[in-house]
């Protein structure tokens, strides 16, 4: 059966998720879909998804495409490059089940349409690929942290903010893998040490889809949105280490001030730097990359930065990715009955020890009797 629905396109796959409505179809550009990514347009309950580039090209184990094919979602990629200029933003498509696209009448293109089971048979191939790509991973990341030393053994300048860290706890906030699970598992820690809160990017977001403020954002301003830009938060806006900061201009044409942050690496490995250096007692890091298929996903070849970093400031760092997981053990009805028998026995010798009333259940099961006729 054909499929049709509304198209919604964007070349940045993160920006299209906020516009996507129940039953559209999702035109991208996005080679090797991530997990996040594939996570957020199952959510946006997409009727298929079609890709310009390739959703599993072999370089690694995304798992983006899983996530959306266990959702029900068609998936259609390799359709090529021109495709976006072909469809307009809120245009009826219709795509067959050979894979054939269809702009009301006209055909526009054709691409690959990928089976639960084609999905699985691609994932498994690249498994067995694993230990070659592992191989490189690690030589990467031993290469560059050579180049990015500077990062731990204070070579970098690190700007004096005005949130306060020294003495306090801080909570960093990348939106990445299980950031809502583990947002909602912590949800008690924050309410009552209430951490200094930091957003890297669109984690100023994710804070304040769960009602909470950050003190201050951090990164390249790419991802973040303009709402939480406003909310009042201190900015430090990351750039190269040749002092370029695409970012901050941005932050300019909102009417914003921030500051600047030259230095290699990613923005929450910055950001954690920033939290150590300030003096603060313990970083709790929520939805961070910390392992090569994340980077993989963010198309980094290795993870210098993050390695030297977490070197640094490992004694004060907690990792709250899975905290969700260790939490999310089924309520079963026995422990219902279990904590309402454990209520009862207190309450039953206090029933049998007071004389009031045992005269009165003594009284209400002699009326018991005498309307059973025994």
């Amino acid at each position: 059966m054909d499929i049709k629905g509304t198209a919604r396109l964007d070349r940045k796959t993160k920006n299209l998720i906020g516009r996507l409505k129940p039953g559209d179809i999702a035109v991208i550009h996005h080679e090797d879909l991530d997990e996040v990514a594939g996570k957020a347009l199952a959510a946006a309950r997409v009727r298929a998804v079609i890709n310009a580039g390739c959703f599993i090209s072999g370089k690694y184990p995304n798992l983006g495409p899983q996530a959306l094919v266990e959702a029900g979602v068609l998936l259609v990629d390799e359709v090529g490059r021109e495709l976006p200029e072909k469809v307009q933003e809120g245009e009826e498509l219709r795509i067959t089940r050979e894979g054939d696209i269809y702009a009301g009448s006209t055909w526009i293109a054709r691409g690959n349409v990928l089976s639960r089971e084609e999905v699985r048979r691609k994932m498994a191939e690249t498994r067995e690929k694993l230990g070659i790509i592992l191989d490189s991973f690690v030589q990467n990341t031993l290469e560059y942290a050579q180049k990015e030393r500077g990062l731990v053994l204070g070579e970098v300048q690190i700007p004096q903010v005005d949130t306060r860290f020294r003495g306090r706890h801080t909570l960093i906030v990348v939106r990445g893998k299980n950031y809502r699970e583990d947002l909602k598992a912590i949800k008690v820690y924050i309410e009552e040490v209430r951490p200094v809160l930091v957003g890297v990017d669109g984690g100023a977001d994710a804070l304040a889809e769960f009602g909470y403020k950050p003190d201050l954002i951090i990164g390249d301003m790419d991802s973040v949105s303009d709402r939480a830009l406003k909310c009042g938060a201190e900015i430090v806006v990351h750039a190269y280490p040749d002092g370029r900061a695409p970012g901050f201009n941005r932050i300019g044409q909102l009417g914003l001030q921030g500051k600047v942050f030259p230095a290699t690496g990613t923005s929450e490995d910055i950001a954690m730097l920033l939290a150590y250096e300030m003096g603060a007692e313990l970083i709790v890091a929520v939805g961070t990359h910390s392992n090569m298929i994340d980077f993989l996903e963010k198309g980094r070849k290795g993870m210098a930065s993050t390695f030297l970093v977490r070197l640094k400031v490992g004694s004060i760092l907690v990792d709250a990715k899975g905290v969700s997981r260790l939490y999310s053990q089924k309520f079963r009805f026995r422990h219902l009955a279990q904590m309402v028998g454990a209520a009862l026995v207190p309450l039953a010798f206090v029933v049998w020890l007071a004389p009031s009333t045992r005269y009165l259940l003594r009284l209400a099961y002699l009326h018991v009797k005498i309307l059973l006729g025994l």
